[in-house]
């Protein structure tokens, strides 16, 4: 889990992160922490939370939890008033609450296309727009994780693909409207990136996971820390002068168009 960056790039600030107790969201958090950024981890399963809490703490990092459902507004703006009231102006938003799961169009219910499009893209805009008010004006940074779902059709994601696609769009808007306070937001798409939940929930097999990789330019699936470099970078002092940016860091994945509905039929 070494960073390839080597100064304390996040010193002092304080991060927010959804999603921030398992998969990419949690090495996020262990790199931001790792850089001395206070981290407040987010997500509905409280025993993940408290076990990437500890494992930062016990590497010398500051971190806090706030076990709640993105989908619920109100949660989410009492959880942003008790980060700010315990640490001040948050500097750093992360969203990366997601779920997902393989189904065909019709063999997928309306509810669950909805709680797809809700944790991804609702959880998305209640977190930014219940931060607003919490936000270090100017100098704050919002990251949202995307998927190569917002640009290629994927078979058996319909729902992802429409998330996601919300989300880089929301983003962009984002972007606009409040640029001029200083606050930049941004985008990360991975590619398929091995150890995740939704990697195991796509390819459960050893023979999916190769077929998967077959699929990427670079013939292998991606890390969460290649992914946690990247978004440090983009939350950094160094990307100062980039927003509305979405980051692609899948391998060549999305140049080749590869679709990996192969693997989970």
């Amino acid at each position: 889990m070494q960073s390839i960056f080597r100064d304390r790039v996040l010193a002092d600030k304080v991060a927010f992160l959804t999603g921030g107790g398992s998969g990419i969201g949690r090495r996020i958090a262990e790199r931001f922490a790792g850089h001395g950024s206070k981290v407040v981890l987010v997500g509905r399963k409280k025993e993940r939370l408290e076990d990437a809490a500890a494992g930062i703490r016990a590497a010398g990092g500051i971190a806090e939890i706030e076990p709640l459902d993105v989908r619920e507004y109100e949660a989410v703006e009492a959880a942003l008033q008790r980060t700010h009231e315990r640490f001040g102006a948050i500097d750093i938003l992360l969203c990366g609450a997601a779920g997902n799961f393989p189904a065909p169009v019709t063999g997928m219910s309306a509810n669950g296309f909805k709680a797809v499009i809700d944790i991804d893209l609702l959880g998305t805009f209640n977190t930014c727009r219940a931060a607003y008010a919490f936000l270090r004006k100017p100098g704050a940074a919002i990251l949202s994780i995307s998927a190569n779902h917002a640009q290629i059709p994927f078979a058996y994601q319909s729902h992802v693909c429409a998330a996601k696609a919300g989300v880089e769009l929301l983003t962009k808007t984002l972007a606009i409207e409040w640029g001029p306070e200083g606050i930049r937001a941004n985008c990360i798409t991975p590619g398929p990136t091995d150890g995740t939940e939704g990697m195991s929930r796509l390819a459960p097999t050893e023979e999916a996971r190769r077929a998967c990789a077959r699929a990427v330019p670079l013939r292998r699936l991606g890390t969460k820390d290649e992914l946690a470099d990247l978004a440090l970078f983009l939350c950094s002092e160094a990307a100062g002068y980039i927003t509305g940016a979405v980051y692609t860091c899948d391998g060549g994945t999305s140049l080749s168009r590869g679709d990996f509905s192969a693997a989970v039929r």
